[in-house]
């Protein structure tokens, strides 16, 4: 292919060309389709990062054989996923071959090609304000540019690199491009779906709680992260909720976060069970830009009863070795406690994301309490949240004596103090994880088994006072 001498800027953004594919044959009839003839596009976004996508575009394909570029598609599509289909009149439209052209025009990827072959360095002397040009063998551009010029090698060399050409194959936006025969010219709506990586979701909840700590107001919220490289305008999107196995890599990146908050009063999600998956959708279009992180409304609850926890926890390394430490102070971890109500008081299960806590001081001002990961939760599962330590409550952990009956029979005894600066009663769980074979031989509370090797503990610890719980455990490893 013969083009015009071109100049290429590397320190700037390239210059793209439209350049037909190589594979395209010499009178062959080329047709092309564009996001101009798109009628609808439908997402299904996946928390693995990835989302099927089918759209609808009108595209009138000559009779006979030919090439169909499929244009502004994402780079990061899943060739083997595509399915193509003609709706309504199908006429003799069928696909022969198919390729996925992705090979993108870039700095990196045109110096690739031009390794092994001379190219030309203009250098400007702003202090003479003089242009040179200098030519330069490419000897490499794995990690960098790598030149020979004169008898010298340069690893990299400024200035502006001059190519003579674009090499064929490179394409200035990926295509997918099927060889096709078609019966009789026809204007068809195609329909083709596929799947791709780099559009994903999360969640994301805010709890406000109330001043008495008894009531909270949950709102959710939807992130949409598209960094496919494509736009999708009035798109009809749905999410999915749910572990979907996919072998092999999904590519990522990062990009810049724009945050946009919808009326609360525009139609939001409906959701509904799909196989052993839940699917959230969109009962509106919404258009979702290339490199935008989009918000939308999932839900607002008010009124949830809230239950807040106070808890101690130990480590199990500390029952088979001395527990030597000059501060014996240990956090009393808060927890908040809820049902999940379900999204706008229907049986809608909260997919997994990250919860943060807030509350008003007496001023009315909101201050940030916390944060935590939730797990995917169904409607009346239990959403337990660690907001962080408490102020007025001290712990300290103090091991009084430890013994070793035998290389594998190990005995210890442990007191923990609880003392409450609150202005009430408060009660405290004591978390003890142990291993191997146990026995509790003494303790001064009663305890009770969460599983094969946890036991708690819990006290009450009056307003202004403390409470020692003490025991013996035996363990044999």
């Amino acid at each position: 292919m013969n083009l015009k001498r071109v100049f290429l800027r590397l320190t700037l953004p390239a210059l793209f060309f439209l350049l037909l594919p190589l594979s395209v044959s010499f009178g062959e009839t080329v047709t092309e389709s564009t996001v101009d003839g798109r009628v609808s596009v439908d997402l299904t976004v996946y928390s693995g990062d990835f989302a099927l996508i089918r759209e609808v575009r009108e595209v009138k394909v000559p009779a006979g054989t030919g090439r169909l570029f499929f244009r502004d598609v994402p780079a990061t599509l899943v060739p083997e996923s595509i399915r193509v289909r003609t709706l309504g009149d199908t006429g003799g439209f069928s696909v022969l071959e198919q390729s996925f052209d992705y090979d993108l025009i870039t700095p990196e990827r045109l110096l690739d090609r031009y390794v092994g072959k001379t190219i030309k360095i203009e250098v400007w002397n702003r202090f003479n304000d003089r242009k040179r040009v200098v030519d330069a063998l490419l000897l490499s551009n794995s990690g960098g540019p790598v030149y020979k010029i004169g008898n010298r090698i340069y690893l990299g060399y400024p200035g502006i690199k001059i190519l003579p050409d674009i090499p064929g194959g490179l394409v200035e936006r990926p295509a997918v491009v099927w060889l096709y025969r078609n019966t009789g010219e026809s204007l068809y709506s195609l329909e083709v779906s596929y799947l791709s990586g780099n559009i994903g979701w999360s969640a994301d909840y805010v709890m406000v709680l109330n001043r008495e700590d008894d009531l909270g107001e949950l709102s959710g919220w939807v992130t949409i992260d598209n960094r496919s490289g494509v736009s999708f305008r009035k798109a009809h999107l749905k999410l999915a909720a749910g572990d979907v196995l996919r072998k092999g890599p999904v590519i990522g990146a990062d990009v810049y976060m724009e945050k946009r908050a919808l009326s609360a009063e525009a139609p939001g999600f409906a959701g509904s069970p799909l196989f052993e998956y839940y699917v959230y959708d969109l009962k509106r279009r919404t258009s979702i830009k290339d490199k935008e992180k989009k918000q939308i409304s999932l839900f607002t609850k008010k009124g949830i009863d809230i239950e807040k926890e106070f808890v101690v926890r130990g480590m199990t390394r500390f029952f088979t070795s001395p527990y030597r430490r000059e501060n014996h102070k240990v956090p009393v971890y808060v927890y908040i406690r809820f049902k999940n109500p379900g999204a706008g008081g229907t049986a809608t299960p909260l997919p997994a994301g990250t919860l943060r806590l807030y509350k008003e001081d007496p001023d009315g001002a909101l201050e940030f309490l916390g944060q935590d990961r939730v797990a995917h939760t169904p409607v009346g599962g239990e959403i337990r949240l660690r907001a962080g330590a408490a102020g007025q409550l001290t712990a300290e952990r103090v091991q009084t004596e430890f013994r070793r009956v035998s290389s594998v029979v190990y005995e210890t005894d442990w007191e923990i103090t609880i003392r409450n600066n609150k202005d009430g009663d408060v009660t405290v769980g004591i978390v003890e994880p142990l291993s191997g074979s146990w026995d509790i031989t003494s303790s001064s509370h009663a305890y009770k088994k969460i599983d094969a090797f946890t036991i708690r503990f819990d006290v009450k610890v009056p307003a202004a006072g403390e409470v020692k719980v003490s025991y013996r455990a035996r363990v044999e490893l």
